[in-house]
């Protein structure tokens, strides 16, 4: 179930932080910067695919130059409904389609060009593959996003004011022709256009028109809702802070877009390279605190189109499942790209991959162990909360604790080697440091420790046998919020693929 809410007056995605503020007042402050509604929709997603599909498939290439010829492009057998069902079936939520490349070709008939599918031999030029895959998803249940490039190669217009007016109308064409649209995705490539020059781009207006025709739609990466986590190799940060800090001239510049919404893009305080970009220490010399979450991308194949020699290079089950960790078990959410062949078929290798994916990712966290354990301490049968999969119960200690500790025993010692953690960031993202204990029979011993949690954190570890174990939660903005808690258990065997 993903989670609706309303902010209350206290909580806000972006706040100002005034130059009289001390400390403990930036901290409290910190701790009710929570998601908006759109934000936290995607948050809870947690994998969401990526379709790199376009003429480059059929030019064997990563990045088209716009002079492709388009009679190349007939994907005989293309099948979007195929792509939804495999992802599906691997618990994707959500898909964001290839609109347009930096090549300029588009996979739908816009009006305003004739680099188009509709100039293909694919369906005779009446073929639509963006809607085709927006029908797909309404059938199957699933979010829709659009990929559009800003940089467009082939537009004879880019490097121009009109260039702009050019985007803006095919923007609202996929805006107004598809039905809902869950996520929109620009990225920041700004190279040169046929003229040898480099465009402007105006966001400002782009995201205005988003919020006027799709209000719900998360805008990423080059956003103001969702920004990229810094890689495309699916790894995350260890210490990944939602609640980022903003300079002064970006702070005025978010007020002035709206009263109720970030309609810019934030300027984040540091760079996308750095480990740490939300901590005290980081948030102290802010002018605004602001909810920016982190999408992290990486293809299931070395590239980002489908190559013919990549076949027998696709990501693993294993490699994905450590993808997973990296990613969704550090607060951020999993954009896996799974390019369609020429056929216009998922391949089979990526299907068998994803299919597997699939099954150790239930096997592994079909049976919280949390669930057979005697309930001990302050919280007593409130523990329940931790385990029964909805983000808005939780435990709290009182408002004026940052700290929370909770025991488990078992009857019999129990084997774990993976620590699952929620917060219900719906109240804010506030736990700053953990850790995780063993009873060995004759003292408690630390097997895990961090710092952020977020929507979810997963630790994996060395098998433990025990039949106690405590938890800690040692630093906090405010008091922590916690919504679940899980331990695990993966046989090596089950993890070899």
């Amino acid at each position: 179930m993903l989670l609706a809410f309303r902010l209350n007056a206290q909580q806000k995605s972006f706040v100002k932080i005034d130059k009289t503020d001390n400390e403990k007042t930036i901290i409290a402050k910190a701790a009710r910067v929570v998601p908006t509604p759109r934000q936290l929709r995607w948050q809870q997603l947690e994998l969401t695919a990526f379709f790199h599909f376009g003429i480059n498939t059929f030019t064997n290439k990563e990045w088209g130059d716009g002079k492709e010829d388009v009679s190349i492009f007939n994907p005989e057998q293309l099948d979007a409904e195929q792509w939804i069902k495999v992802v599906k079936d691997a618990g994707f939520r959500q898909v964001i389609i290839t609109a347009k490349h930096h090549d300029g070709f588009c996979l739908w008939p816009s009006k305003y060009t004739t680099h188009t599918i509709e100039h293909t031999p694919y369906k005779n030029g009446k073929g639509d593959i963006v809607k085709e895959v927006a029908d797909a998803c309404r059938k199957y249940d699933i979010g829709f996003g659009i990929y559009l490039s800003p940089w467009d190669r082939n537009s004879a217009t880019y490097g121009s004011d009109d260039y702009n007016t050019y985007f803006t109308n095919q923007l609202r064409e996929l805006l107004t022709q598809y039905g809902k649209v869950d996520e929109v995705w620009f990225d920041g490539a700004n190279g040169e256009g046929p003229n040898g020059k480099k465009q402007v781009y105006d966001f400002n207006s782009w995201y205005a028109l988003i919020r006027k025709l799709q209000p719900q739609a998360v805008i990423a990466v080059q956003g103001p809702d969702v920004r990229w986590v810094g890689t495309e190799s699916g790894v995350g940060r260890e210490t990944e802070w939602s609640v980022l800090p903003v300079a002064e001239q970006s702070q005025e510049k978010i007020a002035a877009s709206s009263q109720k919404d970030v309609n810019v893009i934030p300027g984040v305080l540091g760079s996308y390279k750095d480990q740490d970009r939300g901590s005290r220490s980081k948030i102290m010399n802010a002018a605004g605190l602001v909810w920016y979450p982190a999408e992290t991308d990486v293809s299931i194949r070395p590239g980002w189109f489908y190559h013919p020699a990549e076949d027998h290079k696709v990501k693993t089950a294993r490699e994905l499942m450590n993808i997973y960790f990296t990613s969704v078990g550090r607060n951020g959410v999993l954009l896996l790209n799974i390019p369609p062949d020429t056929k216009g078929l998922i391949a089979a290798s990526d299907a068998k991959n994803l299919t597997a994916f699939a099954e150790l990712l239930k096997t592994t966290f079909n049976h919280n162990l949390i669930k057979d354990a005697e309930r001990n301490g302050l919280y007593g049968n409130k523990l329940n909360r931790l385990y029964d999969g909805k983000p808005e119960t939780s435990i709290t200690p009182s408002a004026n604790d940052s700290t929370l500790s909770i025991e488990f025993s078992w009857k019999e010692k129990v084997r774990f080697n993976i620590l699952s953690l929620q917060e219900n960031i719906a109240l804010g993202q506030r736990i700053e440091k953990f850790s995780a204990e063993y009873f060995d029979g004759n003292e408690w011993k630390t097997f895990a420790n961090g710092t952020t949690v977020g929507y979810k954190r997963l630790l994996k570890f060395e098998e433990i046998n025990s039949n106690k174990v405590r938890f800690k939660i040692l630093s906090s903005r405010l008091n922590p919020v916690l919504s679940e808690f899980g331990l695990y258990y993966l046989k090596p065997d089950e993890y070899k693929n």
